[in-house]
């Protein structure tokens, strides 16, 4: 770990020159607020003493005393007692210096002129880096502290850093996974959705994107098209694009994806069964029907993506791969919506063919994911506590739809909920001339953090009415003020 007396980490930051228009002590000053801007000295780490930097730079200790102090004077450095100097974390909410849209890097290097794929240029995520400090964070997929397993996550890292079990995980699997882990999403996870799989037919991914791009990157390609549900999951459509892919929007209604508007030309279908991304209305049992019967036909294969299938709700479904019996159906699977979103741990089941092809795949780009987190996350499952976790969420997630569908009806009566049995999140359609982009503005300035739904459509005009508020994060009681706060944001946004 860097200490301030570390010669190496602050020699080429700190350089003074006699022959400079400048006093030494604005030298000083100059070279710590360019590493400070540049992000070159972490908030974390302390300045090198004012007795040793003196040294250092052959000056008198008076005068790295002087700059420091104005340093702190001006907001860029905090002085804590007997710590020593740090830099002020509020410095580095301000973004650091960038060059210009459209100009080459300070190297001459133009990377855009360089990619092959457009990455940058794809939709942004939706980031509410503030969510947690917010009143009335009706973000979805982030979690709830006060409903994470604390005791029994550090007890499962506790155990997998005994001596024997860092024995099993230590050394380099190359491209397989912890059989433990493999162990427990087949006989914990897997079941409790109908699937039955045999462990060569279950991969370990970091998480359910990593999961999507490794299958854009195995199987798609240009030429290639993917049905999607429109509205629908953009980061999917995204990484399906960056394959070379074209991507076919096909309309969702009540039912879930309209499957006999799916092109018989597209060789892949996108869905999400359980709970439809973004209105969260499961696919009716007929069309799951339909959507195996034509795969079959048409020769296309099924990327089912049950982000969310852990969760226990009211009406309860078996996986589409649990219909399968071609094997056309590959499922996707993760453990953000229960656990954790910052663990990064997710799944594909698939046929053993493809399993095996996806695991050369991976090799090449992280050979494995870390396995002191599969091993902790194994023994999480081998132990009960993600079924414990699962029937705590799931229970506390229905009381929060319950007070947020209460709480709409009452402060938001012009905005209709689509009818939805579970799930981590509600989707509401506004009155036709509402801007849900504007009001998402409005409400953050009154600490109330939404989720516009233009995002989600693929269309070049996409509808602004929409909005999604998730339940997964905030507590029960500010659900009802926050959509106090929400409507009121929304009666100012007519106003204006």
């Amino acid at each position: 770990m860097a200490t301030r007396n570390d010669s190496a980490i602050w020699s080429g930051l700190f350089t003074i020159s006699p022959d400079s228009g400048q006093t030494l002590q604005a030298q000083i000053r100059q070279a710590i607020v360019a590493a400070i801007l540049d992000r070159q000295i972490s908030p974390s780490m302390p300045l090198p003493s004012c007795r040793i930097l003196a040294e250092k730079l052959g000056v008198a200790r008076g005068t790295v005393v002087l700059a420091f102090q104005q340093l702190v004077d001006q907001g860029f450095l905090i002085a804590r007692e007997r710590r020593g100097h740090f830099v002020n974390p509020e410095v580095l909410t301000t973004p650091s210096r960038q060059v210009p849209k459209g100009l080459p890097s300070a190297s001459g290097l133009d990377w855009k002129r360089r990619r092959k794929i457009p990455a940058s240029e794809m939709p942004a995520p939706m980031k509410m880096d503030n969510w947690i400090k917010s009143s009335y964070p009706f973000v979805y997929g982030q979690f709830d502290p006060a409903l994470f397993p604390t005791a029994e996550w550090r007890e499962c890292n506790r155990m997998a850093l005994a001596v024997l079990e860092i024995r099993d995980w230590a050394a380099d699997m190359v491209d397989q996974d912890d059989p433990l882990l493999i162990e427990q999403i087949q006989a914990r996870l897997l079941p409790r959705r109908g699937i039955f799989a045999n462990p060569d037919e279950i991969i370990v991914t970091l998480g359910a994107q990593n999961a999507l791009y490794m299958l854009a990157q195995l199987l798609m390609g240009k030429g290639m098209r993917v049905a999607m549900e429109e509205p629908g999951y953009p980061d999917a459509r995204s990484i399906f694009r960056l394959s070379g892919a074209e991507t076919v929007p096909v309309p969702v209604d009540g039912d879930g994806i309209v499957t006999e508007r799916i092109p018989d030309d597209c060789g892949y279908v996108f869905v999400t069964p359980s709970h439809h991304c973004p209105t969260m209305v499961p696919l009716s049992a007929a069309r799951r029907e339909d959507l195996l019967a034509r795969a079959v036909e048409h020769d296309q294969i099924i990327i089912e993506d049950g982000y969310d299938s852990q969760l226990i709700d009211d009406a309860p479904q078996q996986a589409l791969k649990s219909l399968d019996r071609t094997g056309r159906v590959i499922h996707v699977g993760s453990m953000s919506k229960t656990l954790a979103p910052g663990l990064r741990l997710g799944y594909i089941v698939a046929s053993a063919e493809l399993i095996a092809e996806l695991r050369a795949l991976r090799r090449f780009m992280l050979r494995h994911p870390p396995a002191n987190n599969q091993r902790a996350v194994a023994l999480f499952l081998s132990l009960g506590h993600h079924d414990a976790l699962v029937r705590r969420l799931s229970s506390a997630f229905a009381e929060r739809r319950e007070r947020l569908a209460q709480a709409i009806a009452c402060h938001l009566p012009d905005w209709r909920m689509t009818d939805s049995a579970g799930g981590t999140s509600i989707w509401l359609r506004g009155p036709s001339d509402i801007d849900s982009g504007k009001l998402a503005e409005i409400a953050a300035a009154r600490s109330v953090l939404i989720e516009p739904g233009a995002r989600f459509f693929d269309a070049a005009s996409a509808p602004t009415r929409f909005m999604r508020l998730g339940i997964s994060s905030i507590p029960l009681q500010n659900i009802e003020p926050g959509i106090r706060e929400l409507a009121a944001a929304a009666g100012r946004r007519a106003a204006a």
